[in-house]
């Protein structure tokens, strides 16, 4: 390919995929960033002592990062250490009722043995399927760019894709093997950071199961914003050009061109080649001009998008008790919450939640005997919130969060920040407030999902959690590259 311009939008993980992929085969790039800092929803923060994540926590698929940065001959170790966590978390059902998730395969086979006999057997066969659409999905069917029927046509994917149950929901395949409640609860778990229920999400994704019992839960010491530094570093020495406060008002487009991209400053930057990393409705509808927009509103209204979240971030003065670095609270049912979620919006009763308190592995991110407590509560998106209710959520889970772990935590709060709807929409510009995207439904899924290319415009691409492969930090990484690879096969001369 010769040397073109290629500017990106966003900083996140999708966004510094493709720009370091693009930039390694000859691009000149220039990567825009709306904020101060790179990241997008994996920025940090500090105060006083305390560095919290602002965004993603969980780090599972160690390959997938193994495989970004061995395309450019690097390995993860040379940007962060990882620590392997074990337990990998803790799901809390109850005042006393606790289970601690071992990273032992054997460990927790026999965890599940004593909660419904035979279950270890089960959970062989269940592991059994999930590797091999583990294997199958991450190493081929996310690896496409999903523009066209054909892609999935030969007839060693059609086999593989009938054998990896895209017609059955993970609901019905998890009650399959096994019978108990809490076990079930807990398969099920993983798919909640795909968008939906287990009703609607295809049981293709066990394959997070297998991601979480067999490759295991993660930490890199000093936070998630570790890869990102990692990523921008490398990035900078493939010859990326990142800019910071640089925020995109408009991509100029003429004849179905993307030739320039204006900012809010008025600085009008050439390019041959657009590629969205920012929020791709916000790109689609207000970015260009109506006419080269990829889908209309209405399109955009029908689509189930992943929830939003309402996070706190609290500095605590002393250290806390009876919890680990994740905790997930499934003390109160689903199915109430996930109805105030997906059927009938709206704020919840009795919301299901999510506390990490990664100074219990890291003491970095606290100061010396205090912790560092990230809380999460899922939402609807496009719910209005204001800091009345934020507050009344934030005495509901503390309130139980010091019951069950036994402790006063309130009176030991020196730090507070909260972050919900109208924050996602102010910093990252997403669509409805979400926090996680598009969900993975079936109707949502591959060539469903928003084209990465504009079908209108012949050089402008998108890239991100809003179109293939899907949500996920992973996903975003594995995003990156698939759309770096079109761009570099459509321009090849």
């Amino acid at each position: 390919m010769s040397k073109k311009h290629v500017v990106v939008i966003g900083s996140g993980f999708a966004g510094l995929s493709a720009a370091t992929h693009l930039a390694a085969n000859s691009c000149s790039v220039t990567l825009l960033e709306k904020n101060e800092s790179p990241g997008g929803r994996a920025r940090k923060f500090e105060h006083q002592g305390f560095v919290f994540d602002m965004g993603p926590s969980w780090y599972w698929m160690p390959d997938v990062f193994d495989t970004y940065f061995s395309h450019f001959d690097k390995k993860v170790s040379d940007y962060y250490d990882l620590i392997r966590l074990d337990p990998s978390y803790a799901v809390i059902y109850g005042e006393e009722d606790t289970l601690n998730i071992p990273a032992n395969l054997d460990e927790f086979k026999a965890m599940l043995e004593k909660i419904e006999p035979g279950a270890g057997i089960q959970l062989d066969k269940f592991l059994e399927q999930a590797k091999y659409k583990y294997e199958v999905g991450i190493h081929d069917l996310v690896q496409k760019p999903s523009r066209s029927l054909f892609e999935f046509t030969s007839p060693g994917l059609l086999v593989d894709m009938l054998r990896m149950d895209i017609f059955q929901s993970m609901s019905k395949h998890v009650r399959k093997f096994f019978k108990s409640d809490k076990i079930i609860r807990l398969m099920e778990f993983p798919v909640l950071f795909l968008g939906e229920t287990a009703d609607n999400i295809p049981a293709l994704y066990s394959l997070m199961n297998y991601a979480d019992i067999a490759l295991g839960t993660w930490y890199p010491k000093g936070g998630m914003h570790e890869i990102i530094k990692g990523m921008v570093k490398l990035a900078e020495e493939k010859g990326v050009k990142i800019r910071y406060n640089s925020e995109v008002e408009e991509i100029e487009i003429l004849n179905g061109v993307a030739h320039t991209v204006r900012l809010k400053s008025g600085e009008r930057i050439k390019a041959d080649i657009v590629v969205a990393g920012a929020d791709y409705h916000h790109v689609d509808r207000h970015l260009v001009n109506p006419k080269y927009s990829n889908y209309s509103e209405e399109y955009w209204d029908k689509r189930v998008m992943a929830p939003s979240s309402l996070l706190f971030y609290l500095g605590v003065n002393k250290r806390l008790k009876n919890l680990r670095h994740h905790n997930l609270f499934f003390d109160e049912p689903l199915g109430p919450h996930a109805d105030a979620i997906y059927k009938n919006p709206r704020w919840p009763e009795k919301p299901l939640f999510y506390a990490s308190v990664p100074s219990i592995t890291d003491p970095t991110v606290a100061p010396e005997g205090m912790e560092n407590l990230f809380l999460l509560i899922p939402l609807a998106p496009d719910l209005e919130d204001s800091e009345e209710m934020r507050e009344k959520y934030f005495d509901i889970i503390m309130e139980r969060l010091e019951r069950i772990s036994g402790q006063e935590i309130r009176s030991h709060v020196v730090y507070k920040r909260s972050y919900a709807h109208s924050d996602f929409k102010s910093d990252y510009h997403a669509f409805k407030g979400n926090a996680y995207g598009l969900a993975n439904t079936l109707t949502q899924t591959a060539i469903l999902k928003p084209s990465l290319k504009n079908k209108k415009v012949k050089n402008l691409y998108y890239t991100g959690q809003l179109t293939v492969p899907g949500p996920g930090v992973p996903p975003s990484l594995i995003s990156g590259y698939v759309v770096a690879k079109e761009v570099l096969k459509e321009n090849n001369s």
